[in-house]
This record gives C-alpha cells, structure tokens and sequence, in this order.
C-alpha cells in the first residue's frame, strides 16, 4: 500500500473536498446533469473503440487497499485512489469499466469524455464527479491550453490492466 502526499496541504483539501462532493452525489445532492451524457443521447454502441494512444498523462497512484484483506472480502481487487493529471492536448485511452467501477472528481480543469454509450460528448467541469460502470467505455481528451487534474477511485480487478 502506498501512502504519500502530492502537493501538499492544497491537494489534502481537495482530498476533503472530493469526498464530501462524493458523499453528496451519493445521497443526490449533485448538480443535476453536470458532466453526464442527455438522457435523449443515450444509447447502447453510440460510440466505436478508438485506437488513440495515450499521451500527456501522469497517472500516480496515491493509496490502494487489497480488498482481500478486508471484511467484505473481494478477492483480487484492490480499492485505489488515483491522481491524474492531464496536460493540453492530453489523452486517455479507451478503456472499459465493465469490471472496474470508477467514480471521478474534477479538481481543475475542464477535460471532454467520448463513451459508448453516449452519441455526443460529455464536458466534465472542475467540481463535478462522473460515474464509470458497468456499460461504459470510453476516452477522454483535454482540448484546451490549462492542465486538468482528476482523481479517481476505483476498483480494479485485473492488476495487469495498464489502462486508465
């Protein structure tokens, strides 16, 4: 397990910051439609698997749990939480969540998704959370000229999955 402050005291904030942000979405007190796909948008295959490589990501891995060890007992999944951070012109990959869940927190920046299941695509805003599961694959691409900084909770199943 990795423990390690990035940036200090600011980015222990936004720590703070992004579970309360959660704990409300969870309870639905989030803004409504922020960072999500129309619901007149959605639908199954609206988008093709792109072979785009990443480029311009750091992906650092600030603290994981082997969930294994825990008492809910998953085993072959560690819990982690994720900083990313994405530079102008940035990419992340396609990637699947169809067994890695994934919440997101924008901590900065503004960074546009292109899902699968959305024919058009989603700007996510600094604030706002966005769900990844079961059903989604997609990219992501920051198209403007400022640095966008994620982080992310997820549980991964497949310790060789190098995707993001």
């Amino acid at each position: 397990m990795s423990n390690s402050i990035v940036g200090g005291r600011a980015f222990g904030r936004s720590i703070v910051l992004a579970g309360a942000l959660l704990a409300s979405a969870a309870i639905g007190t989030s803004p409504a439609g922020a960072g999500q796909c129309p619901t007149d948008k959605v639908k199954p295959d609206a988008r093709e698997a792109v072979n785009t490589p990443g480029k311009g990501v750091t992906d650092t891995v600030i603290a994981s749990i082997d969930l294994s060890k825990e008492p809910i007992n998953a085993a072959d999944r560690l819990q982690r939480l994720r900083k990313l951070v994405i530079e102008p012109g940035g990419i992340v990959p396609w990637h699947s969540h169809t067994d890695r869940p994934a919440i997101i927190y924008i901590i900065e920046g503004e960074i546009v998704e292109y899902a699968s299941n959305c024919s058009v695509p989603i700007v996510h805003k600094t604030g706002e959370v966005s769900t990844e599961t079961k059903g989604t694959s997609h990219w992501w691409k920051n198209l403007t000229d400022k640095t966008v900084v994620l982080l992310s909770f997820d549980i991964l199943h497949d310790k060789n999955d190098h995707h993001m």
